[in-house]
């Protein structure tokens, strides 16, 4: 990436940090960086490219480094998806913009590959890696996505108030795990307990192969 590039990646990601994703736009983009817009353009050709190369930019934290290339096949998968969640922490916004936008850049490329060469390394059949990897992706960025969004929030106090106002004979369900919906989450640990699930999935994915 050249370092004009960068430059005005990070300055639309500092726009979107300051007042949301909408008020990313080529002038308000142009206006930060000192240019005309159509000067942009030498280096984004449009909005939709301006916004793929901010998920590339995004992602290219999830990049392992020299050490963490050298670690197993799950613990690289788990340090992308715990890098993955602090980014979309540090930027709540990111996370709609990571759910709604392609990988097609450099960077979003080689997150997909990391965690293709994990899934082959831990023996899940080539016909079914795509299938993980998306499986993976749609997991970590919903998990984060939600996280942001507010929608694993606590809410209100009171139990009931967030089950509708219905009875509870209207809910059994909700009626019988009352005692544990009601709760603390911490969702630190609800991230890790996921993670450990997926490994069992892939483990389980590479076990029919044999």
């Amino acid at each position: 990436m050249s370092g004009r590039r960068e430059e005005i990646l990070d300055a639309a990601l500092a726009i979107a940090d300051e007042r949301g994703l909408e008020a990313v736009s080529m002038r308000a983009l142009a206006d930060r960086v000192g240019v005309t817009p159509m000067a942009l353009y030498r280096h984004v050709r449009d909005k939709a490219a301006l916004l793929d190369g901010m998920v590339g930019r995004l992602l290219s934290a999830l990049l392992p480094s020299d050490t963490e290339q050298e670690q197993t096949w799950d613990e690289r998968l788990n340090a992308l998806a715990r890098t993955c969640r602090q980014v979309t922490q540090r930027h709540p916004w990111a996370a709609q913009l990571l759910f709604s936008r392609p990988a097609v850049t450099p960077d979003a490329v080689r997150a997909v590959d990391i965690i293709y060469l994990a899934l082959i390394e831990a023996g899940v059949p080539e016909p079914e890696v795509p299938r993980l990897e998306r499986l993976i992706s749609t997991f970590v960025i919903g998990f984060a996505t939600s996280e942001a969004s507010g929608r694993f929030a606590p809410g209100d106090l009171d139990p009931r108030s967030r089950r509708g106002q219905l009875q509870d004979s209207e809910l059994p369900g909700h009626s019988r795990l009352g005692p544990w919906l009601d709760l603390p989450v911490d969702l630190t640990a609800e991230f890790e307990a996921d993670l450990a699930d997926i490994r069992r999935l892939v483990l389980g994915a590479a076990r029919r192969e044999g």
